[in-house]
């Protein structure tokens, strides 16, 4: 039985194709089709690698990008009525970015509105542990984001050429991710503490990709690793924020394949 993994960050397909829009500066009512359905296309596909439950729920909007496509590549008929405007088969996706942007903004105002409440209004210390993974899921910020490791993954998967091979002995294995961020960690210490993304994952057994990028995930997390980015486009850095490993940190899931 396939074992299905849930990785917190991912907000959903309009939320991947507006961030490849803003990623590639790209202006929202003139979408190029052919490059956003690729890219979009390379996200997927690292999903589907690293068997992510959110994979499916993005099938949809690549099934609409790759019908645009084919919509945009039809040629155009004469009309002789001018009066007659032609619609742009891009316009309702167009306006669902639009929408979407729109929530986006005012969330995050109202978040910097909360959060400047707390500071004016505060109220006696209470017990926030139980939130405290709430809190610490928000990893990401403007400049990094889950969609950019993503887009890392699959390029480094591109570069090591790994294929699935077509006959294949099918053995059960357990890859405990608490092991595996150790590892990881271990490796960044050897590597004074910080690494480009790819040189993390220095095998080619599917599982062990897996696991290694579910680690990265976690140790960001639990705060004892950070993920850098120059510039777009640029390769992500890895740095190490703990200098010692702690036997108290505990990762939430096993991968099992």
């Amino acid at each position: 039985m396939a074992y299905e993994v849930n990785v917190e960050g991912f907000s959903g397909p309009l939320d991947l194709l507006l961030h490849l829009i803003q990623r590639y500066e790209i202006d929202i009512y003139d979408i190029p089709v052919a490059e956003i359905t690729a890219q979009y296309m390379a996200h997927i596909h690292a999903m589907q690698v690293l068997e992510l439950d959110e994979a499916s729920e993005y099938l949809v909007m690549a099934a609409t990008l790759l019908a645009l496509k084919s919509r945009m590549l039809l040629p155009m008929h004469d009309i002789e009525d001018d009066t007659i405007e032609e619609v742009d088969p891009r316009d309702e996706l167009v306006q669902q970015l639009i929408q979407y942007k729109r929530y986006k903004q005012v969330a995050k105002r109202l978040e910097t509105q909360r959060d400047y409440a707390i500071l004016q209004y505060p109220r006696p210390a209470t017990d926030l542990s139980f939130y405290m993974k709430e809190e610490q899921l928000a990893l990401f910020d403007m400049d990094v984001t889950v969609y950019d490791m993503l887009a890392a993954f699959e390029k480094m998967l591109q570069r090591k050429k790994w294929q699935q091979p077509l006959t294949t002995r099918v053995a059960r294995q357990e890859i405990a991710i608490k092991d595996q961020m150790r590892t990881v960690f271990t490796l960044l210490k050897k590597m004074n503490g910080q690494a480009d993304f790819t040189d993390l994952f220095d095998h080619r057994n599917k599982s062990a990709l897996i696991a290694t990028f579910l680690s990265v995930l976690e140790l960001m997390r639990q705060q004892m690793i950070r993920i850098e980015q120059q510039q777009n486009f640029e390769a992500l850095t890895v740095i190490l924020v703990q200098e010692e490993w702690q036997d108290g940190y505990t990762a939430e899931l096993d991968y099992q394949d």
